[in-house]
């Protein structure tokens, strides 16, 4: 019998592509195999954090497409980015699919898209396959951008998304407030850059509302009021590889997993994990505060500094900071995130607030100090520290810097009352029954596979 064959498409930055890939592997575990297309020069990055794999497993295959940029573009700039995959990578999916459907006794039966990738949604429906679309962050985040003509109705913005007054916005109670300057397209360097976004979130609404499923990576008892305000969002989350004991793929950077070995030899529950995921980029002061704020702590600290996590190419430490250190704090590039955060020896997160590293860090009990860089990240703050309570916000001097002073007293405030854990513990319960039979996640995906086999 041949198996039923999809093709996943993610939008080309980690935070959708790691889900997305978790997604398929769970489809895998149901009969399915799953051609994975990354963009050409994502697909490079993570070959090369697998050792030259293209496969995951038996039954997922990665293939790559061009992004319509050229090799020197930066491809940080999502305006950009955008343009170029939305002139460039239809027209090459669809030769894709009639390649696969020519050469392969599988034949695609379904295209499966990250939301953001409305264009790919679109193709499916032109060469009429079923279509489905993935949500990879909160439920409140997808309800916010399906309000907007509501929004642009009320004046709160203009049509190119721009606010037209500063305030705050609650869409429903219980779901996290929002002021207009932090608001999913808002928050970009540029205007440009923002009304592009901004008219591709409007696009990508158009195709996903006529998709057959819409899956969030989310779970309904952690936001319910996103829910509620848009129930054709179908919670299936959290998507963790924990949950089927394996390892997460998908990595752009090579995973540093002897810090696993390091956080052995740490006490239980003592040791501060800080990471600010793929595009968080520091000036040297704002680095060299938190260097410091990391040394004065007086607690052993993980920390997890990409290559290009610094906007300067010297090295961007205090000086004789590794040596003062010593064996009491760990910096490594890229980390097996998962396996760290559920390791006893963390004591808290100090994290840019993705909507993965949210998931991660409640379904290990952890609580949070929050440090957003943009995006959803502003939004997810506000239910770790605002609805669920569970982590703190950091506090900016007039400079705009997090200082060595706020983040050694946060993170004090933090550890030193037990309510914080304590309240982390019962959502990490609430988040793992989600996904548990009987849970609500669990039925919905139960529900998914039966229609997809259909």
């Amino acid at each position: 019998m041949s198996n039923l064959h999809i093709i996943a498409v993610p939008f080309p930055a980690q935070g959708h592509v790691l889900p997305l890939m978790e997604l398929s592997q769970c489809l895998v575990n149901h009969g399915f195999k799953v051609t994975f297309v990354n963009t050409e020069f994502n697909h490079k990055r993570i070959v090369n954090a697998l050792a030259g794999k293209t496969h995951v497993g038996d039954c997922i295959h990665l293939v790559s497409l061009p992004d319509g940029l050229e090799p020197g573009e930066d491809r940080n700039d999502l305006g950009l980015l955008c343009e170029g995959m939305q002139r460039v990578m239809p027209g090459k999916l669809e030769e894709l699919i009639e390649k696969i459907n020519e050469e392969e006794s599988d034949k695609l039966t379904c295209v499966l898209a990250d939301e953001s990738c409305g264009w790919a949604l679109d193709v499916a429906a032109k060469m009429k396959i079923r279509r489905v679309a993935f949500w990879p962050a909160s439920a409140a985040a997808l309800a916010l951008s399906f309000n907007i003509p509501k929004l642009i109705h009320e004046g709160i913005i203009d049509d190119d998304g721009t606010p037209l007054k500063s305030q705050e916005i609650e869409l429903a109670k219980n779901l996290p407030k929002m002021k207009t300057a932090d608001l999913l397209w808002t928050c970009f360097h540029t205007l440009a850059t923002q009304k592009i976004v901004f008219q591709v979130i409007v696009r990508n609404n158009k195709s996903v509302k006529a998709a057959d499923w819409l899956v969030c990576n989310s779970a309904y008892d952690l936001e319910p009021a996103a829910f509620n305000l848009a129930p054709e969002i179908l919670p299936i989350g959290p998507l963790l590889a924990s949950s089927r004991l394996e390892n997460s793929e998908g990595n752009f950077w090579p995973q540093d997993s002897t810090c696993l070995e390091w956080l052995d030899q740490q006490k239980p529950r003592s040791v501060i994990y800080v990471a600010f995921g793929s595009f968080t980029v520091f000036d040297q002061t704002q680095f060299q505060e938190l260097a410091l704020a990391l040394e004065l702590s007086g607690r052993p600290f993980l920390w997890v500094v990409r290559p290009d996590t610094t906007d300067g190419t010297c090295d961007p430490y205090p000086e004789g900071y590794q040596e003062r250190v010593g064996s009491r704090g760990l910096m490594v590039g890229w980390a097996p995130q998962q396996k760290v955060l559920s390791h006893p020896s963390i004591a808290c997160f100090i994290s840019h607030c993705g909507w993965n590293s949210t998931l991660e860090g409640l379904s290990s009990g952890l609580p949070f100090l929050c440090w957003p860089y943009f995006a959803d990240q502003l939004l997810n703050e506000s239910y770790i520290c605002d609805i669920w309570k569970v982590g703190l916000r950091f506090d900016k001097n007039e400079s705009g810097i997090i200082t060595e002073g706020e983040i050694k007293t946060k993170v004090e405030q933090l550890l030193s009352d037990e309510n914080f854990t304590a309240r982390a513990s019962k959502l990490k319960e609430v988040a793992m029954n989600n996904i548990k039979e009987g849970g609500q996640s669990y039925e919905t995906f139960k529900n998914f596979i039966e229609w997809m086999k259909s």
